[in-house]
């Protein structure tokens, strides 16, 4: 019983085309249910003769396909004429009718076959498109396995060369573990999303918990945003350690956002760093927070004072 309710249910949703016993036998309650309700109906309107059997060849075509249809449609005519319920008899008009109802049959049986075959192809793209996202996703987890390994071994690397500079050590150790902090919250946040205060913290605590503030209510950002945000955030923190506030002993960060009508608003604001003498040409990073953005309704305004960067970041917050 348990095997013939799943092979049903796969025939209805149409994931496979049932057995033809079991799809017959399907036609046949359809019409013997039109059958009683054209029996009730005949207590009013005995005249009635075919329309109680359209949805029976409308829900077994899209059961079993259209030749079970067809089949049905050919049955629910003979029953039509055949079956009488009070003093009717056939005659010429009932045979006008029939002529019309199969040729309606005709009409519903190709478009539901019609969507049936829109629906079979939906599913197939669905399915490949699961496929693939699996594979993408063993993909990138084996990459963000390499990649740790690799940042493992360049960390151990240069901490056996630069044993004996313990001060050129931890400044470099603290930007290697900000690498692999953004690269694992990347990796979390995937498909899931986090709040904007942990995505910074991850990024700056790196550099010193007294270098930055941040400001700003607790806002959850969807994935795709906040991934889009880590690498803008790490570009920036990354230009900050060359040539801003955190190349500078009194350098400082404050980091405010703000959310109206459905839009993120933050401001990047540097201050206290090198004075920025000469500005080259946009390079990667640059490109990077003018584009990141876009996707989201958002824009990315750069402006490099004396005292360092400001940034303005706009876009609209996506639903989760």
């Amino acid at each position: 019983m348990a095997k013939l309710i799943n092979e049903f249910r796969r025939a209805w949703w149409g994931v496979s085309q049932p057995a033809l016993p079991l799809a017959i036998g399907f036609a046949i309650a359809c019409l013997g249910l039109s059958t009683f309700a054209r029996w009730l109906l005949a207590q009013v309107r005995p005249d009635v003769f075919f329309t109680p059997y359209f949805p029976a060849v409308v829900l077994a075509t899209m059961f079993a396909g259209y030749r079970i249809g067809i089949l049905t449609a050919i049955a629910a005519g003979a029953f039509g004429v055949t079956v009488n319920f009070g003093e009717t008899t056939a005659d010429s008009a009932r045979i006008v009718l029939l002529v019309i109802y199969w040729g309606v049959c005709g009409v519903a049986i190709w478009g539901v076959e019609h969507y049936r075959a829109i629906a079979a192809d939906q599913r197939d793209i669905s399915r490949r498109l699961i496929e693939e996202e699996e594979y993408r996703k063993l993909l990138v987890d084996e990459l963000q396995h390499r990649l740790k390994n690799k940042t493992s071994t360049i960390h151990a690397v240069i901490h056996q060369v630069l044993a004996e500079q313990p001060q050129v050590w931890d400044a470099i150790d603290r930007r290697i573990r900000a690498l692999a902090a953004t690269d694992d919250l990347i990796a979390r946040v995937d498909g899931t999303g986090c709040d904007i205060r942990d995505l910074l913290r991850s990024e700056l605590e790196p550099y010193g918990h007294v270098r930055f503030n941040l400001n700003g209510d607790a806002l959850f950002l969807p994935s795709r945003l906040a991934i889009s945000l880590a690498l803008m955030f790490h570009e920036l923190a990354t230009n900050a350690s060359k040539y801003g506030a955190f190349a500078s002993a009194r350098g400082f960060l404050q980091v405010s956002w703000t959310v109206s009508n459905e839009r993120l608003s933050i401001t990047w604001d540097e201050t206290e760093g090198p004075p920025v003498e000469n500005i080259g040409k946009p390079g990667f990073g640059t490109k990077l927070l003018n584009s990141a953005l876009r996707s989201f309704d958002g824009k990315t305004e750069i402006s490099f004072f004396r005292s360092g960067v400001h940034c303005i970041m706009q876009c609209r917050i996506p639903a989760s």
